[in-house]
């Protein structure tokens, strides 16, 4: 069971309200990722349902029970950090051990469940190294072990990820998702990259300034964004924006066209632009066109194939079947 239900819950720091009152309900087995630019309340909220802050007002409960009050080592939780927080004269079977021993699980146990993580986590190999002798990942792999053999009701994940670098991510990111699958226990994952979130959640919640803004799949959140914000922030590239007359020729105040749905042209389209800067990345390119009115500079997605230069002049052409209008009040206008 992994239920964890969020019911007006709020969080101040003396006259500061970081988390205004929010509901929210993570269903048995989910994986949900809070996702949202640095200070939104993402970790805040994470670690009011560890229970390592208290929450100001609210009730939160885990698998039909209140929690509200439960100390964090009770909720049934197990939570890994941005930083392993290995020990270092341990090896990483008695890393694993530690929070077993602690609870005073049985050796025979300790020893089955230690066997079943590195399995796993593919640490077989690695259990009598200690942790100086392991790369990063292999780091966050022992301390996502370490949480799996308290066999938690949840796991929460803290941006665990942000210490490594570009190809371990995205190796990890895998690896994290492989796990959600083979466990099938709810997973909630703080994150301020939304490729993460993306690629990796079947709930993403998104967040800003303490707020959700909006809750959904990612397909969801990218197809039909609730407001300009989340627009904005779901998607990489992030999606164009563009105000002023052009918007008011569609009846809004704001457009929205995400760059792979622009053609581009040499010779005509809807608007003139000049390329600046052509960002070549193998199998496409992204070119920020300049000259644009409302929206500059606008990003276009092409083939990688397509040879055009900066400086050079181009017309590009939005597919309407994909324009995305927002109001005055930065909502999404069906």
């Amino acid at each position: 069971m992994g239920h964890i239900k969020l019911d007006q819950v709020s969080k101040t720091f003396g006259s500061v309200e970081v988390i205004p009152p929010l509901d929210l309900t993570i269903e048995d087995g989910e994986f949900t990722v809070f996702v949202g630019p640095s200070g939104c309340g993402k970790s805040t909220l994470l670690r009011l349902i560890a229970g390592l802050e208290d929450i100001t007002s609210g009730h939160i409960e885990i698998d039909g029970a209140d929690a509200t009050l439960v100390p964090p080592a009770k909720r049934g939780l197990a939570m890994v950090f941005q930083s392993y927080a290995l020990y270092p004269h341990m090896t990483v079977r008695k890393n694993i051990a530690f929070p077993m021993k602690m609870a005073g699980v049985p050796k025979a146990e300790q020893e089955k469940r230690i066997t079943a993580a590195a399995l796993a986590l593919n640490l077989t190999d690695y259990l009598d190294r200690r942790p100086g002798q392991l790369s990063g990942g292999q780091r966050q792999r022992v301390a996502i072990g370490r949480a799996i053999v308290r066999e938690p009701s949840a796991f929460l994940f803290d941006e665990p990820l942000s210490n490594l670098d570009a190809a371990l991510r995205v190796g990890m990111r895998m690896e994290i998702s492989e796990l959600h699958k083979k466990l099938a226990t709810t997973m909630v994952y703080v994150t301020h990259d939304q490729v993460e979130a993306m690629t990796m959640a079947d709930k993403i919640v998104v967040l800003q300034a303490g707020v959700i803004e909006q809750v959904g799949s990612p397909l969801e959140l990218y197809r039909a964004p609730r407001n300009k914000f989340v627009a904005g922030f779901i998607g990489s590239p992030k999606m164009n924006l563009i105000e002023g007359a052009e918007a008011a020729k569609h009846g809004a105040e704001t457009i929205g066209i995400r760059p792979e749905h622009i053609e581009v042209s040499t010779t005509e389209g809807t608007w003139q632009g000049t390329i600046g800067v052509a960002e070549h990345l193998g199998s496409d390119t992204f070119l920020h066109v300049h000259g644009i009115e409302g929206c500059d500079p606008m990003t276009v997605r092409v083939n990688g194939e397509l040879s055009l230069k900066h400086r050079e002049r181009v017309y590009l052409t939005p597919n309407l079947t994909h324009l995305h209008r927002f109001g005055a009040d930065g909502l999404r206008l069906e």
